[in-house]
């Protein structure tokens, strides 16, 4: 079992759209699951912690490997 509840890839898309895909897919969550988000975007470690900030929803974990980061956010 995984520790997320829905998986999105924005790999090769650039701000703003990996925050708007996530936002899409956020709202069709419940509160409380988990959202594993794939990025390539740099810019994308700052705008999801904006993001999070702005919405309410909590990063749980943020890393950078193998150019990619990978975002795990909780939906409040």
């Amino acid at each position: 079992m995984s520790d997320f509840d829905k998986e999105l890839d924005t790999s090769g898309l650039n701000c703003p759209l990996p925050i708007i895909k996530a936002k899409k897919e956020i709202n069709t969550m419940d509160a409380g699951q988990v959202l594993h988000v794939i990025s390539t975007d740099p810019g994308a470690v700052m705008d999801f912690e904006s993001f999070a900030t702005q919405t309410g929803n909590e990063i749980l974990s943020s890393e950078e490997k193998d150019n990619k980061f990978f975002f795990m956010i909780k939906k409040n």
